[in-house]
């Protein structure tokens, strides 16, 4: 503009400068305060901070979360959500504006605990975790079982305890692990991991696992319900009863579990037959067991009895007696069966035999005829084929003449 005085150049301050001014006054106003509003624009950098803006009606506030307070963070800020953050206003230089940065953050009107169980348990249902189809059935008569839990804590004594009661004969291999604080999630899935590396490689063969604590606050609780824990109890393949606190208290490592128990000592109830109600009914197997084969032995003995007494027995050459007369009978009706075709055919060869009699020319001889032949066994039907000097042969009823033509005399034609 003409004829401004421009300032002594001492005077004018660079931007950094003023950033840096500004920066020193806001937050030496507002070193630390609380701010509620409702999460929008949620963004994770590579870094792991997060960046996000809260706002209410009518205004908005840029906010910062560093890696190091969300590593803490049990939920996930996601928009739309109302929450109640503590912290203190700074200037980001590069860009000049001022942000929050968040220190502290709870949900508005559920505390964070709950928040995160709900997002956790949200989250695994729409993973299948929960799905009653993927559960193993517990074993009926269990050899081997683990427990994971704290060795110093009133769990391990109460299962223990009922297990010696109930059911003696199992092998019980207790796992220690921490069951609450930082770090206790990390162990207890480590643990169920081993177990089921052991079990594989049938180093030490599990048919059950029971992992589990005792009651406490859901901060107590806490390690059961984080997600490595779910997904450790979710991988195994060894049957898993989670059993942790009281009958109210419900876990995340309950609702991925092959089973539920109530308590630590509900489990080893849930898992094990008792022996004295096993003893009792084998006892009454027994029982009914001699019964069935004294019943069956009373049965089998009439039967003896009863076949004992029949007439096959009691005279056993009556049937021989019997099936040799039905044999003679069969033999006799078989032989007049043979002898009629047989008479029938006899009596037809008779009948045959006396129609070629009658017809045979040796019977014509017997009636005063001779048959007068050649010595080559030519017929001599005429004088014309003899000549006087021929030897012939001339067959009778008895015997045969031997004679040699001397005059041939044709017979006269009638006229």
């Amino acid at each position: 503009m003409a004829g401004a005085t421009l300032p002594d150049p001492a005077c004018i301050l660079s931007i950094s400068a003023l950033t840096r001014q500004v920066r020193e006054v806001l937050e030496g106003r507002f070193p630390a305060l609380w701010v509620g509003g409702e999460i929008s624009n949620v963004s994770r950098a590579t870094s792991g901070h997060l960046y996000l803006t809260l706002k209410d009606s009518s205004a908005v506030l840029s906010a910062v979360l560093y890696r190091g307070v969300g590593f803490r963070l049990r939920f996930e800020p996601k928009t739309g959500m109302q929450v109640i953050v503590r912290g203190r206003l700074s200037v980001y230089d590069q860009q000049g504006k001022y942000q929050f940065c968040i220190e502290e953050i709870h949900p508005k009107g559920i505390g964070a605990l709950e928040l995160a169980l709900q997002q956790l348990r949200e989250k695994l249902e729409r993973k299948g975790y929960f799905d009653p189809r993927r559960k193993k059935r517990l074993p009926a008569y269990p050899r081997t079982i683990a427990l994971v839990t704290s060795p110093s804590g009133a769990a391990v004594r109460d299962v223990l305890e009922t297990l010696g009661r109930r059911w003696p004969v199992a092998t019980v291999v207790v796992v220690p692990v921490r069951v609450q604080g930082d770090g206790a999630a990390s162990e207890i899935a480590t643990a169920i991991g081993v177990l089921n590396r052991l079990h594989a490689a049938g180093q030490l063969c599990m048919d059950a696992m029971i992992v589990g604590r005792g009651g406490g606050s859901l901060e107590d609780l806490w390690a059961f319900n984080e997600e490595p824990v779910a997904d450790a109890i979710f991988a195994s393949r060894i049957p898993v009863i989670s059993a942790v606190g009281h009958e109210t208290d419900v876990t995340i490592s309950d609702l991925v579990a092959d089973h539920r128990a109530l308590t630590p000592s509900r489990a080893a109830t849930d898992l094990t037959p008792e022996r004295d109600v096993m003893l009792a009914t084998l006892v009454d197997f027994n029982c009914r067991l001699r019964e069935q084969v004294l019943r069956r032995l009373d049965q089998s003995r009439q039967r003896i009895i009863d076949i004992a007494d029949r007439r096959v027995f009691r005279s056993p050459l009556d049937r021989v007696h019997d099936l040799e007369r039905r044999l003679d009978e069969l033999d006799e009706r078989l032989g007049r069966a043979a002898d009629a075709p047989l008479e029938r055919a006899r009596q037809r060869v008779v009948a045959l035999a006396g129609r070629l009699e009658s017809l045979s020319p040796l019977n014509v001889l017997t009636r005063g005829y001779s048959l007068t032949r050649t010595p080559d066994g030519h017929v001599v039907q005429d004088v014309a084929t003899v000549r006087p000097g021929d030897l012939l042969h001339t067959r009778l009823a008895r015997g045969e003449v031997v004679s040699r033509v001397e005059d041939v005399r044709p017979t006269q034609e009638m006229p």
